[in-house]
């Protein structure tokens, strides 16, 4: 394996709950209202230092989708998933976001911050 090239971003950010590499700034987060097969998670505009897996069709809640899990470049955790395609035209707005679950991130943010009002459709696997 060749050597890992780490992004660092500034501002209020997330970062990877077992190594702390950042991933995402405060200001891209786009939902905290979705959900996943073990509590909260939260849609994002734009993630970094992460790898994807293969491209997988899954039902979930909100119907089919394409979407790639994601991982930690350092430590290589899963953190959640990216949306490649949807399949029912409602869910498009969702191609290219990424998923990151709230149990595998930690916010180096307060919770007054960026308290998302708008509404939106849970997400999980529908297993």
């Amino acid at each position: 394996m060749g050597r890992i090239f780490v992004i660092d971003i500034e501002g209020r950010c997330y970062s990877c709950r077992c190594c702390d590499t950042p991933l995402a700034l405060a200001d891209d987060v786009l939902s905290r209202t979705f959900n996943c097969r073990k509590g909260r998670a939260y849609l994002f505009s734009n993630v970094v230092n992460i790898t994807a897996g293969p491209p997988d069709e899954r039902m979930m809640l909100s119907g089919m989708h394409t979407v790639e899990d994601i991982y930690c470049c350092c430590c290589g955790q899963q953190l959640g998933w990216k949306y490649v395609a949807a399949h029912d035209k409602s869910q498009k707005y969702k191609e290219g976001k990424f998923v990151l679950e709230r149990w595998r991130i930690d916010e180096e943010v307060s919770e007054e911050f960026n308290l998302d009002t708008r509404p939106s459709s849970s997400d999980g696997e529908n297993h």
